[in-house]
């Protein structure tokens, strides 16, 4: 009856048209579109799903502006320019090197080039060219070349260790550019974990980014990924590495929300247990961050990362009001973890915010209760 049960939940969080839900007699019964009853996420603001922006967690309005420009004029200077004003050790530098080099790896896919065409991207190439001493340039290149590797080649084989050992050599061209810059150390974790770096090479590495930026939550996010089991590591190791973050983590840092992060990587591919959601691995990852997100700075580029992982595991507690107090901060952009996992993170995204919507509403909630 329990693996029954669970079945019928994996069915409904699966379904890419969401149902509209609604409480009775302590269980959720499915109620069509259109009911009195349904529940619609319209009625809170929230964003439609077609409109939902894909590229980055949360807003960054000059990133948005930059990247429109540097996309139609084919012009880099506005990119190396919003680079060089990012401070260095910052979060918001990684998040805008990803965006880069993300922007011009999906402009490559689309538009490979041909004999009358030019590739997509091309103002990288020219950026790298023109600038080559340019910190920033070499940064998004080097990061560029780890996302191709990623996307368009299969681990293990020889065209993607060829990328990536030619990732690895950019990130020590962009390191030796920007001395103390975390950057190129931090783009250098995934070039260790797709090029599998030893133990203590990757110690090595590890160090020189503590060394430049201690609490720098996403070099730790990165870095979480070696050790998890699916790749270089064990779910031992990986719950290690994020609690130890999370006990030395400062005040008002997000390192707090790691081990969040850690369960997620190591969350079953089906699982049998239902209340696993409430166990206590589960909640006290889920308070540590909540911790986290209470404490942090309300500008900090990491906030919103933290809070869509929230949501997918207060939804999945049945944790409603706690879910809909995140959704209220990130509805809107969709670019983080879990929804990027999903071939359609939209998509996916939608149905999540729809069940936190319908659990809000079947216990007593209303946007007149709900608060912003």
């Amino acid at each position: 009856m329990e693996i029954l049960w669970v079945l019928m939940a994996m069915a409904m969080l699966g379904f890419v048209l969401v149902p509209f839900l609604r409480r009775r007699r302590g269980g959720i019964e499915q109620v069509p579109p259109g009911h009195p009853d349904a529940a619609d996420p319209a009625h809170y603001g929230f964003v439609q799903q077609e409109e939902l922006d894909v590229r980055m967690p949360g807003p960054d309005q000059d990133l948005l502006d930059v990247l429109e420009l540097v996309q139609r004029t084919q012009d880099y200077r506005a990119a190396s320019q919003l680079l060089a004003g990012t401070e260095k050790e910052s979060e918001l530098r990684w998040q805008r090197v990803q965006a880069f080099a993300g922007a011009a790896s999906l402009e490559l896919r689309q538009r490979p080039g041909g004999v009358s065409e030019t590739p997509g991207g091309q103002w990288l190439r020219v950026w790298r060219a023109e600038a080559p001493k340019d910190p920033g340039g070499a940064a998004v290149h080097a990061e560029f070349l780890v996302q191709q590797a990623w996307r368009t080649a299969t681990p293990g084989t020889d065209e993607f260790r060829i990328i990536m050992e030619e990732a690895r050599e950019a990130c020590g061209q962009a390191a030796l550019l920007a001395p103390g810059d975390p950057v190129p150390c931090i783009v250098e974790l995934s070039v260790a974990r797709g090029l599998a770096y030893s133990r203590p090479e990757f110690e090595q590495l590890w160090l020189k980014i503590l060394d430049r930026a201690p609490s720098h939550t996403g070099a730790h996010l990165a870095a979480l990924q070696y050790w998890c089991e699916k790749w270089h590591g064990s779910r031992e190791l990986a719950y290690s590495f994020a609690e130890a973050a999370a006990a030395r983590a400062p005040r008002g840092s997000l390192l707090a929300a790691l081990p969040l992060f850690a369960v997620f990587e190591h969350l079953p591919e089906v699982n049998l247990v239902r209340g696993f959601y409430q166990s206590e691995v589960v909640t006290r990852a889920v308070h540590g961050a909540l911790f986290a997100v209470h404490a942090a700075r309300p500008d900090d580029p990491m906030l919103a990362h933290v809070r869509h992982l929230l949501l997918f595991f207060l939804v999945r507690s049945e944790r409603w009001a706690e879910a809909m107090s995140q959704l209220i901060h990130v509805d809107g952009h969709v670019g983080a973890v879990p929804w990027t996992l999903s071939e359609d993170p939209a998509a996916e995204f939608a149905v999540y915010r729809a069940l936190a919507v319908a659990g809000y509403e079947a216990n007593g909630g209303s946007p007149a209760t709900l608060h912003h």
